[in-house]
């Protein structure tokens, strides 16, 4: 399944996608794509329902149809550093031994196609083309052999990064990761059962059309059950809290010299069968 929010901001209605793309509107069924509805039992209950019964909603998602942030009350927004082997060598940084976990706050969380503000006093606001984890079933200590059945799906994540503020002025990673607009999710959140191998998935990402990075999952050092049993030691997981994992090298801290977004410019962004995004630089 591939699950949306879909309406004006901040009153976004659930929905699914059918066979041919278009969202139905999964109202009658759930309030919202969060919390029990991506539990196990929650997701269950939205299987066995066809899409081509549901109310159709006007418009084509991401044209005239605007899609929002494809999980709703996300209570923890978690990082994952370095989490690319090529990424660590960009940046001029070893290999980490284990996950190296920072937060997101949640409000920087927004919808996939939404204009990115620069902050105030930013000269170094950096993209970053992330899978992301959504969590059905919560847990705490869970066994990485059975991470798996903690994992709702997975979505695209922008990890929009300020790096004076992460990297030189305290040295406190999350004043860098959480500014307003610094995490858009989506287009949809697809379920697991549908990306048979998360470590086989092209991911992408283009800025006026010149494309930065251009890599593969496959080169995560820890993959997204590592993740989840990992960040599962030390805060117990709900459902839909979200875990970005990592981003391929090409960022533009990597870049000789250093590359920088700038008011004008257009973010694109994708992974293989999880759709893409677009944020316009203002």
């Amino acid at each position: 399944m591939k699950l949306v929010r879909h309406g004006a901001r901040g009153a976004e209605r659930p929905g699914i996608l059918d066979a041919d793309g278009r969202v139905r509107d999964l109202s009658a069924h759930v309030s919202d794509i969060s919390g029990t509805t991506l539990t196990t039992h929650g997701l269950q209950a939205l299987r066995v329902l066809d899409p081509e019964t549901l109310p159709l909603v006007h418009g084509i998602p991401q044209q005239d149809l605007r899609l929002g942030p494809c999980v709703a009350g996300v209570g923890k927004f978690i990082g994952v550093g370095l989490n690319y082997a090529d990424h660590a060598a960009e940046a001029g940084m070893d290999v980490p031994t284990e996950p190296i976990l920072f937060t997101k706050w949640t409000s920087c969380i927004t919808g996939p196609d939404e204009d990115l503000h620069l902050p105030k006093g930013s000269t170094a606001t950096d993209w970053e083309v992330e899978l992301g984890i959504v969590i059905g079933d919560g847990g705490q200590d869970i066994a990485q052999n059975q991470a798996h059945r903690h994992i709702a799906g997975f979505c695209v994540i922008n990890d929009i990064s300020e790096r004076d503020w992460q990297l030189r002025q305290g040295g406190t990673w999350d004043k860098g990761k959480g500014h307003d607009g610094f995490g858009p999710i989506g287009p949809w959140l697809v379920t697991l059962d549908e990306i048979p191998d998360p470590r086989a998935l092209r991911l992408w990402l283009a800025v006026d059309g010149h494309r930065y990075q251009d890599g593969t999952t496959a080169t995560m050092v820890f993959g997204p059950e590592e993740i989840v049993s990992y960040a599962s030691r030390f805060t117990t997981l709900h459902p839909g809290d979200v875990i970005a994992t990592g981003t391929p090298p090409g960022v533009g801290m990597g870049q000789k010299p250093p590359v920088y977004l700038r008011s004008g410019q257009v973010m694109e962004l994708g992974i293989d069968g999880l759709g893409q995004q677009r944020q316009r630089v203002v």
